[in-house]
């Protein structure tokens, strides 16, 4: 049986303390006003004392790398990092507020942090990675583009052709999550070099550009359904010169791929987090609305229709939990999640939260599609993750495709 430790609920518990005093007051803020949520980030990872220490961890992670490199001894002990249960806490309660608060961090210190840190030479990795994963600066991660959503490498049309010792940057990638406001933006881009290659086979180089630089435009940030409080933007490219340094993985000819289908597997094990935390959300609200609102005299969570909406929430919510209990059993374990698994937690979860949010917002009635009772914001933020990191049609896809391997 999985089940949180004393120590996970410790945490849990004191991130719900903030959330409730730091983040709800800025509630519609961020839902309605197009407040940007990365001072929240910060005031986050001020309060639990997450930029010093992924700054020290990164530092000795550097300082480790180079010695071995000189063939020198490293004796120096690792500073303690954070419990792998402890990002999926955070996910759920943050996400309760506002999906926009997890997807800046898991973006920004996650998917771009990470990618510079796996590809990246250390001198690379000084010049980027370190403000991403203290959050002094804000990352995006661009690979979609208007025309290669789920299929990311084969419909990718943006291009990098060499120029001299440099290239040249050209296209437009969209959908992308802290775009309108990012600082420093990894992009994945196919390499055309005049060699006739097949634009689906080319092969796939990844950059790193930062904001300002000549020919790039960053947009504003999309209207959407739900995710308001995660601005989400398009990139354009107008030949923009990158010299050799802001290459990674060193040489030409390198690809992206891998480490892109890397990144999938993680952003959709996250996704059960985020469910979770939606769902309970959901939960919570209707378990109160159920107790205090009445009808004919009666609470109606005295109604066996309304009690059977609450049994088929908590259903899901031990599903879904489950799941998330197994993604940190492998992580703790260093088990890898292959893309099939990953795909059907994403796809699972994100189904269960779209209908347990579409329920809540039955059982307000009325009331449920009035902002001022939250669950439909709950709503429209779970169906993006029917969509978000890879459409469920695809995941389906992968799991079909995983099964009929073995």
């Amino acid at each position: 049986m999985f089940e949180w430790s004393q120590d996970d609920l410790a945490v849990r518990d004191a991130v719900r303390k903030f959330v409730d005093k730091e983040l709800r007051p800025h509630q519609d803020a961020l839902e309605f006003e197009g407040l940007p949520p990365y001072d929240l980030v910060r005031s986050y990872y001020s309060a639990f004392g997450l930029a010093e220490a992924a700054a020290q961890r990164f530092d000795h992670d550097i300082r480790k790398t180079e010695a071995e490199a000189a063939g020198q001894p490293f004796d120096e002990e690792q500073p303690e990092g954070l419990e792998v249960a402890l990002g999926s806490i955070a996910n759920i309660e943050l996400v309760k507020v506002g999906m926009g608060i997890p997807t800046a961090i898991g973006v920004s210190a996650g998917l771009t942090a990470g990618t510079i840190n796996a590809l990246g030479s250390v001198e690379q990795r000084k010049r980027w990675a370190r403000d991403l994963l203290t959050f002094d600066k804000v990352g995006a991660w661009a690979i979609t583009e208007p025309e290669s959503g789920s299929d990311a490498f084969g419909g990718m049309r943006s291009t990098v052709r060499p120029d001299g010792d440099d290239f040249l940057l050209s296209g437009h990638k969209t959908f992308i999550t802290n775009g309108p406001y990012a600082d420093t933006i990894v992009v994945y881009a196919k390499l055309d070099d005049g060699s006739g290659v097949d634009r689906r086979q080319q092969p796939v180089l990844t950059f790193v550009l930062d904001t300002g630089m000549e020919g790039l435009t960053q947009s504003q940030p999309f209207k959407k359904m739900g995710m308001a409080s995660s601005p989400t933007g398009e990139l354009f490219f107008d030949n923009v010169r990158l010299g050799r340094d802001r290459l990674l993985a060193g040489t030409p000819g390198s690809d992206g791929r891998a480490s892109a289908k890397a990144n999938f597997v993680a952003e959709r094990v996250g996704i059960a987090t985020f469910a979770l935390g939606i769902i309970e959300e959901c939960q919570r609200l209707s378990i109160d609305y159920a107790k205090s609102r009445e009808l004919w005299g009666k609470p109606i969570g005295d109604f066996q229709l309304i009690q059977l909406k609450l049994a088929e929430m908590e259903i899901a919510r031990v599903n879904v939990a489950n799941m998330v209990f197994k993604g940190i059993a492998a992580r703790r374990a260093g088990t890898l999640i292959d893309i099939a698994e990953a795909s059907a937690y994403k796809l699972y979860s994100s189904r269960a939260a779209c209908e347990v949010a579409m329920e809540a917002v039955q059982l307000f009635g009325g009331n449920g599609y009035m902002a001022e009772y939250r669950v439909e914001q709950l709503a429209r933020d779970a169906k993006s993750l029917m969509i978000y990191a890879g459409s469920n049609e695809v995941q389906v896809t992968h799991v079909a495709k995983g099964l009929l391997r073995r």
